[in-house]
């Protein structure tokens, strides 16, 4: 395991382990436009909002893109809006220049036209991309990582082999130091005694149960049930929801709970020490990759069965212990343990070091070319009026 990595410095005094320039759409008719902008530089990354270009209603999801925008991994902003909407784009990017990044902001309308808007757009990212490459590199200590911890196509050998070994390796990497972070609470239903266990005070306690409810609540509304328990799920092997939360359990280690970080449209709570914290990044995938962006993860710890995920703006180091799925997209093979031929204490070793090197900045096995949507999740403020949940600390 390295001690050290040479990481991008920012004014924000964090240091990313990519040098992302991010060309942000607060609004779907501007995807395009921020596509052709992207384009022309060399790591361009686009997020664009497609949940409707009015304001009310969209506030946790442009918290989401602020503190997306103030990741450690993102060297710099462009903000596009149309015009048209209720959506300002200096909502966006003000907040991103106050941290120290460069952050600008365009209104297709104001420039009067697609084409102008491009062709402005693209000098201001080349401004951006200059930025970037001017970023002084320092010499950081492991400990400052925040690593986010997720899982997805989980099967019988995610709760006896990845799971178990990230969990191991979560817990190597937080006595190192560094800051990990689990989200999907929807996983951890039925674990609440086994968690408030681990919590640091028992007012951490009392929010991390009260937060599993309200998300069973939200996915298993009577009549318009969700599934959580999904087909591959049980083709895999699984049995039962209880079956599922506790190999989920398993990969968030064993270490004290030092809070749980909330993401709604009033607070978007980020950790305040070093430690292990569960969170409200939600389990669909590509929308969790955003919020561990937003949360200030540099990179995701992702174990499956042996599906894909992927984030451009933060690496996933893929682990799978399932030895019939494995193919050049897992980063850390943990099938020996299924075979008896490995132990957890050596596949998560692997994980830790795998952690350092990409830090370091050694691309994961499918960085480059497994692209994914930055998707923008949002609770519906409907629903949570009608479910009566109160947001806030």
């Amino acid at each position: 395991m390295m001690n050290t990595f040479m990481g991008f410095g920012r004014a924000d005094g964090t240091v990313g382990i990519r040098n992302h320039v991010l060309i942000m759409a607060v609004d779907e008719c501007c995807d395009g436009i921020a596509r052709a902008i992207a384009d022309s530089i060399d790591n361009g990354i686009v997020v664009t909002n497609y949940n409707t270009c009015m304001y009310g209603g969209n506030e946790e999801m442009i918290n989401t893109m602020v503190h997306t925008g103030n990741n450690p991994n993102v060297a710099g902003v462009l903000v596009l809006a149309m015009g048209c909407g209720s959506i300002d784009p200096e909502i966006v990017s003000a907040p991103i220049r106050a941290s120290g990044r460069p952050a600008f902001s365009l209104v297709c309308i104001k420039q009067q036209g697609t084409r102008a808007t491009i062709n402005q757009g693209k000098a201001l990212a080349q401004e951006l991309q200059q930025a970037a490459n001017a970023a002084p590199r320092i010499e950081t200590p492991i400990s400052k990582l925040v690593v986010g911890v997720k899982c997805g196509g989980s099967d019988t050998s995610s709760g006896i082999a990845s799971n178990p070994s990230v969990g191991r390796a979560v817990d190597t990497l937080v006595d190192l130091g560094a800051t990990a972070i689990a989200g999907e609470l929807i996983e951890l239903v039925g674990c609440e005694t086994i968690l408030r266990q681990r919590a640091v005070t028992p007012e951490v306690a009392d929010k991390l149960e009260r937060l599993i409810h309200e998300e069973e609540a939200r996915w298993h509304v009577d009549g318009a049930e969700v599934e959580t328990m999904s087909i591959g799920n049980s083709v895999g092997g699984l049995t039962t929801l209880e079956e599922k939360s506790f190999g989920a359990l398993s990969k968030t280690g064993t270490r004290p709970i030092q809070g749980v970080l909330q993401i709604n449209h009033l607070v978007h709570e980020k950790p305040t020490t070093a430690g292990f914290y569960l969170s409200e990044a939600t389990h669909l995938c590509g929308s969790a990759g955003m919020h561990f962006a937003a949360l200030g993860a540099h990179l995701i710890l992702w174990t499956t069965g042996g599906a894909g995920f992927n984030n451009p703006i933060v690496p996933v180091i893929r682990v799978s212990g399932n030895q019939y799925l494995l193919n050049e997209d897992i980063d850390i093979d943990a099938s020996g343990i299924m075979r008896a031929e490995e132990g957890v204490e050596s596949v998560a070793e692997r994980i830790v070091a795998k952690v350092g090197c990409v830090a370091q900045g050694q691309q994961t096995n499918i960085e480059e070319i497994g692209y994914s949507y930055c998707s923008l999740y949002q609770k519906d403020q409907r629903l949570e009026t009608v479910l009566r949940f109160k947001p806030g600390c």
